[in-house]
């Protein structure tokens, strides 16, 4: 997908989506809190959504084939954070511009900490964006993926899904409904998945030896004291 096929995500209509997205999003996520939480973006200078419990957030956005915004990587290499450096990972679009969108989604997981949420959101292969994207794109749309197969994905990078639906208009227009709800028909899709937390492991402790009780028997004939009867 070149560059100017990719600026189809600043038109109106997605902009409109994207703001739709966030709008159904934002409650679900209102409790995730820490210092720390990424956006991966396939919109140039995209605003993460506002939330009160977390600290200071790493935008990155998806150029062809490498990351730009806070900082500059190639985007077939593994994401340049530490494990566990996020307690929110945010792919708003992100999996259809990655080649690698498996890869992509191992990544978003191991930079998560134990707990952390992760939050998916695209547009829907079954929905009657499909035919405008490739009209606009001149047939170069970028990769849609069913949330079933998503749904599988996730699962493999032990996370578990929380909570899948469909969101926003279900054909591109320029009006926009911030009520935050889901549509069955709606042209883009959230996912929410949390990060099992690993389980401790009990330290197994090396018995220490005891040192046997002796037991004194009585001579024959020996008769024990009353005061210790």
């Amino acid at each position: 997908m070149s560059q100017r096929d990719q600026d189809i995500y600043s038109s109106a209509p997605l902009r409109g989506l994207l703001a739709e997205e966030t709008a159904a999003l934002t409650p679900g996520l209102q409790r995730c809190s820490g210092a720390h939480a990424l956006l991966i973006s396939a919109t140039q200078g995209d605003a993460p959504p506002v939330l009160p419990l977390l600290g200071h957030w790493t935008r990155l956005d998806m150029r062809q084939d490498r990351y730009a915004g806070d900082l500059l990587a190639k985007g077939d290499e593994p994401l340049p954070f530490t494990d566990d450096a996020f307690d929110l990972v945010l792919l708003r679009h992100a999996l259809e511009l990655s080649a690698t969108p498996q890869e992509l989604l191992g990544e978003a997981s191991r930079v998560l900490s134990p707990g952390g949420v992760l939050a998916l959101t695209g547009l829907h292969p079954f929905s009657a964006w499909v035919p405008w994207m490739i009209w606009r794109t001149h047939g170069h749309a970028p990769m849609m993926r069913s949330p079933i197969l998503l749904e599988r994905w996730v699962r493999r990078i032990e996370l578990d899904i929380e909570q899948v639906a469909r969101v926003g208009r279900p054909w591109p227009s320029g009006s926009v409904e911030l009520d935050g709800g889901t549509h069955a028909f709606g042209g883009g899709y959230l996912m929410i998945a949390r990060k099992r937390r690993r389980v401790a492991t009990p330290i197994r402790l090396k018995p220490k030896a005891v040192a046997a009780t002796v037991n004194v028997g009585l001579a024959p004939g020996a008769r024990r004291n009353a005061a210790s009867s």
